[in-house]
């Protein structure tokens, strides 16, 4: 990826992740620069998930290293990846009753002590990124009232509440109509442009190909693609990685791909 006087956010080094005997990637090496924006492209099962909870320091690896910001996850002190990076999870449970800006300010606990309590600069934070995903007036609102859009976008705003300097994000699209799924990713998009980095779990090429710096493509058995989103989206790639043939079709400066 590009080069970048900033270390990078995130980092792999002949990384092989399994699960059971599944073998989802190896000898994965990149390196994930500030203001890239990285999406994880392959079909059901080929293990996306696992690969994000892994580059996230949640799963042991098989062989190689991930590295936050240039240190392996075990060289931080305990809690503090959590200030650097942040993962959006595929579900949210709720196992208490809790209102919309409660749940929130969950993304503010790296930043708090032991005992400390969420303070006004905390809240303001939290009410700001509410307003960023169109939460504003839900701030008292019970969590189980929620449609599951709406659900998704208060997981989005607290996440956003936490500040990561790296965004993990596993299908941040889901249950959203298309006009929330375009603002979260013009928001991301702008983040990454601020100087984060960005690596997600997508299904919809397309709008990969619309925010993606970079791609990495799983093919389901183990191997892979990785490098800019242009070289990586092609028809053919894309139809072998899905299993099922599709065509490229010129989109102004860029290409929409449709089944063939």
């Amino acid at each position: 990826m590009k080069m970048d006087a900033r270390p990078p956010v995130l980092g792999t080094e002949a990384l092989a992740v399994e699960v059971g005997r599944h073998r989802v990637c190896r000898d994965l090496d990149f390196t994930l620069q500030p203001a890239d924006t990285l999406v994880i492209l392959g079909r059901n099962g080929a293990g996306k998930s696992t690969l994000l909870h892994t580059l996230a320091g949640l799963r042991p690896v098989a062989a190689g290293r991930v590295l936050l910001s240039g240190q392996p996850y075990a060289d931080w002190p305990r809690g503090h990846e959590a200030c650097l990076r942040g993962l959006l999870a595929q579900s949210q449970p709720d196992f208490f009753s809790a209102t919309v800006l409660e749940t929130a300010l969950v993304g503010r606990h790296p930043y708090l002590g032991r005992w400390d309590w969420e303070g006004p600069d905390d809240e303001r934070i939290a009410l700001a990124a509410l307003d960023t995903v169109g939460l504003g007036g839900f701030a008292e609102r019970q969590v189980p009232t929620l449609s599951g859009g709406e659900r998704q976008r208060l997981a989005i705003a607290t996440l956003l509440v936490q500040q990561p300097r790296l965004y993990l994000l596993d299908e941040p699209l889901a249950h959203l109509d298309l006009h929330h799924q375009v603002a979260v990713l013009d928001h991301f998009h702008g983040l990454a442009a601020a100087g984060a980095g960005v690596a997600m779990v997508l299904h919809d090429i397309n709008l990969t190909a619309r925010y993606a710096s970079h791609v990495l493509l799983l093919d389901g058995e183990g191997g892979h693609v990785i490098g800019p989103a242009a070289e990586v989206l092609t028809a053919p790639r894309l139809s072998a990685a899905f299993g099922h043939p599709l065509r490229a079709v010129p989109d102004g400066d860029g290409m929409l791909f449709v089944p063939a």
